[in-house]
């Protein structure tokens, strides 16, 4: 059964994707932050953005495969909440990445002050 847990967990950049492809809609970006503020159900999301229930459902789901979002069904109502990533390998993989272009605007100043010192 372990196996079966490791060979099927998504590797971490396929959770990164996961990530950036869910925070690229605008409007799953807007039930993030409305759920940073408390737990909502999907009728209650579905009013603040204007649209259907399915449509909300689909977004959610979303959410929910980049394990941004969780939801619980009691009875007809299904509440939402924040999920258990937090966005921490976005925020890890920004870093880097900021890292490395300051690393590389650093070599290239270093270059300028050199050739302008061989004037």
């Amino acid at each position: 059964m372990l196996n079966h847990v490791v060979q099927h967990s998504p590797s971490p950049a396929a959770r990164l994707d996961a990530a950036f492809g869910a925070l690229a809609d605008p409007t799953r970006r807007g039930i993030l932050e409305r759920l940073g503020r408390g737990d909502a159900s999907i009728t209650e999301l579905a009013g603040s953005f204007e649209m259907t229930l399915t449509g909300m459902k689909k977004h959610v789901h979303v959410l929910e495969e980049a394990k941004l979002v969780t939801s619980e069904k009691r009875g007809r109502v299904r509440t939402c909440r924040l999920g258990p990533r937090r966005l921490d390998d976005a925020a890890q993989w920004i870093a880097e990445y900021r890292r490395m272009l300051e690393q590389r605007l650093d070599h290239l100043g270093a270059f300028l002050d050199r050739t302008r010192e061989d004037e």
